[in-house]
């Protein structure tokens, strides 16, 4: 009898404490990496008009370790649209962002 009793009050135990919350550990990291002012613009002569195309120019690409130039180029005009190309911004907190290309109308 004492035995039923023991393993009863074991069973008991053991399944109150499946009933509590379970704590669960929790971390949060953020990191911000700050990206300096890009350079200049590198001058590029540009190249002969193309019927239907307009000029990209060369611009400052950040490639997670430092900034990488990117030649200008022709791309496809989109009738209506005005090509605008990326360009870099100081943030509200004074970090640089980049803002891509787009076509405003």
């Amino acid at each position: 009898m004492k035995i039923k009793s023991m393993l009863c009050v074991c069973a008991l135990a053991l399944s109150a404490g499946f009933m509590l919350p379970m704590n669960q550990a929790q971390a949060q990291a953020y990191v911000n990496v700050q990206i300096g002012q890009p350079p200049p613009p590198r001058y590029e002569v540009v190249p002969a008009p193309r019927r239907g195309f307009v000029w990209a120019p060369g611009y400052w690409r950040w490639n997670g370790r430092r900034h990488e130039w990117i030649g200008g180029s022709w791309i496809r005009a989109r009738p209506g649209y005005r090509y605008v190309p990326p360009s870099w911004v100081r943030g509200p907190r004074g970090d640089w962002q980049m803002r891509p290309y787009r076509w405003d109308r």
